[in-house]
């Protein structure tokens, strides 16, 4: 006769937290080097296009000023101190690179605007800019797709390269309090309190755009009805649950990339 064994105890489920910091400068230093991770990983990603493409970051201790990456600098070679510091006013103030006005522009507007977003991310991903050419949001067809629902807005113009404040206030406005934006004929931007929550967003609203392109290919397909569908992103659609699901890829790209944390 077989003896079922006592079943083994199992701990409460731990996982890590975003970190507090003791000292602005502690806090600058996390910043930007998950700057710089996040833009290694959307380098891999394939979401660079050319000189196009930006993620910035708040700094702590000037709240108008935010890293950002240097203009023309390849995503997948920076490390943290080759970001630089740019003022409200588009000027460099740490650095000895250029930036790229459009990141200004656009950023700039949106930090001001939102001082709850400590982060913005915004490149010209391939199947983001499908979507975007096609004028639409996401649908609620997946459970990745939900956190976006009634959560992110459609800016539904197109005026060229971005380089005029008076359109990046209008983007603002347009973006209002949701995490993200499809700007029409253009591509995705997402806003997060964290480089993480905010680098996850893009990368889970790009997701969402191709499978939700590959399922119009396909056929029809079935929406999540409005209850589930709110139901979904109360779970799932909130900053702290982008910044756990951002963990593996910085654990990743931390550790087969250790020179982008100088």
């Amino acid at each position: 006769m077989s003896v079922i064994p006592d079943p083994v105890p199992v701990e409460r489920l731990h996982f890590a937290l975003p970190p507090v910091h003791a000292t602005a400068e502690e806090e600058r230093v996390h910043r930007k080097q998950r700057l710089a991770g996040a833009l290694r990983i959307f380098g891999r990603l394939g979401y660079e296009e050319g000189v196009s493409g930006h993620i910035t970051a708040r700094d702590p201790e000037y709240p108008d000023c935010f890293w950002v990456n240097p203009f023309g600098a390849p995503f997948e070679e920076l490390t943290a101190s080759d970001l630089i510091l740019v003022n409200g006013e588009g000027q460099v103030v740490r650095g000895g690179h250029h930036v790229n006005q459009a990141a200004f522009t656009v950023h700039a507007q949106i930090h001001r605007a939102r001082p709850d977003a400590v982060a913005v991310a915004h490149t010209h991903s391939v199947h983001g800019r499908a979507l975007a050419a096609l004028g639409e949001l996401l649908d609620p067809i997946t459970q990745e797709a939900c956190a976006f629902y009634q959560d992110h807005a459609l800016y539904d113009a197109y005026t060229g390269v971005t380089v005029d404040a008076e359109e990046g206030r209008r983007i603002a406005v347009a973006l209002g309090s949701f995490k993200a934006i499809v700007l029409r004929n253009h591509g995705l931007l997402t806003v997060g309190t964290s480089v993480d929550a905010a680098a996850w967003w893009f990368i889970a609203l790009e997701r969402s755009a191709r499978v939700q392109l590959a399922a119009r290919a396909a056929g029809k397909p079935v929406l999540i009805d409005h209850r589930d569908a709110v139901a979904t992103r109360e779970q799932l659609g909130s900053d702290l649950v982008a910044w756990i699901n951002y963990q593996p890829l910085w654990r990743r790209i931390s550790r087969t990339d250790p020179e982008l944390l100088s």
